[in-house]
């Protein structure tokens, strides 16, 4: 018996920010291609990895927003994550091989101490099953094929750190851990090292990410709810490109400013120094793009192209219809 042909899905532009619940056992980008086919969209792409054991805030770019999408790489992440005492993995977590397993002594006034260890500015050996690369591979390929690759400590920020014993008394098999931490903090890690600041070792398993730069789970919609949803649903599930820019100042343009700002020309005005600035028309009030301000000088960094404007204020003109 043939096959029926697959209907080939009609692709369509699409802008904005989905803030997706990633589910257990996805890769991200797998969970991205599923976002993307649901919406029809065009062009996606994610702000940063979350492991396929992690689950939690993810957010999603589409078209337009994608320029926007190093912003949130570069955002300060929540997570709460469980660690196994006494047992150390290949992989930190509980995907991998068992390596050792100890005896757990541990005492309150110990994770106390811990949590004072681990708290502020802190060093990490990145973990050799993660995607940072080496020689243009990452180091997840390297951990594949059986190779150990010499890597650098790197700095990261513990701006807080709450720890707790799963169980309230003897014997302890777990810890709760609550973190918010700087980019590149990987918390597979910050449990490793806590396992072995604890004299017993550990391993992850459990992590779920509930912040991420200003966006947490209470903003969040899952796969299964967007399955269950129309297309104009699951639309009105967006928000708008601008929310990648919620930090940053705010300029409004008159048109004839506008348009020479569209054109990668700088404009001049009463603005005092800002790193992070957000540029809108003022009709119609729709984000152009980012910028910075310097010496009273509107610089240009990142631009929405004139379709991509278009095509936006057309869907917000349909919408308020």
């Amino acid at each position: 018996m043939t096959a029926a042909p697959r209907t080939r899905v009609q692709r369509r532009p699409v802008h904005g920010v989905l803030l997706l619940d990633k589910p257990l056992g996805l890769s991200s980008n797998d969970a991205l291609q599923k976002a993307k086919w649901l919406l029809r969209a065009e062009k996606a792409g994610h702000t940063g990895t979350l492991d396929p054991l992690a689950t939690g805030v993810l957010p999603l770019c589409f078209g337009a927003a994608t320029k926007f999408s190093q912003l949130h790489l570069d955002a300060d992440k929540t997570y709460e994550a469980v660690a196994r005492l006494g047992v150390t993995t290949s992989t930190g977590d509980a995907e991998g091989d068992v390596l050792q397993q100890r005896e757990v002594f541990a005492t309150a006034d110990d994770l106390v101490a811990a949590t004072a260890r681990f708290t502020g500015r802190i060093r990490q050996v990145p973990p050799m099953h993660s995607a940072l690369k080496k020689d243009g591979k990452a180091l997840y390929e390297y951990a594949r094929a059986g190779i150990e690759v010499e890597r650098e400590a790197r700095e990261v920020q513990i701006y807080a750190l709450n720890m707790a014993f799963a169980e309230e008394s003897p014997p302890h098999t777990a810890i709760k851990i609550i973190v918010k931490c700087s980019k590149g903090t990987y918390i597979r890690t910050l449990g490793e090292d806590v396992g072995a600041a604890l004299g017993c070792g550990a391993h992850l398993t459990a992590l779920r990410r509930t912040g991420t730069g200003g966006f947490g789970l209470q903003d969040c919609v899952t796969l299964a709810q967007l399955e269950a949803m129309d297309e104009e649903q699951r639309l009105a599930c967006l928000l708008p490109v601008e929310a990648l820019l919620s930090g940053h100042m705010r300029v409004t343009l008159a048109k004839e400013d506008a348009e020479r700002f569209l054109s990668g020309m700088r404009r001049h005005g009463p603005w005092h120094d800002a790193d992070q600035v957000a540029v809108f028309g003022e009709q119609p009030a729709t984000l152009l793009g980012s910028a910075f301000t310097k010496a009273g000088e509107l610089i240009p960094r990142r631009l929405l192209s004139p379709p991509e404007l278009l095509q936006i204020v057309e869907r917000t003109t349909s919408v308020c219809m």
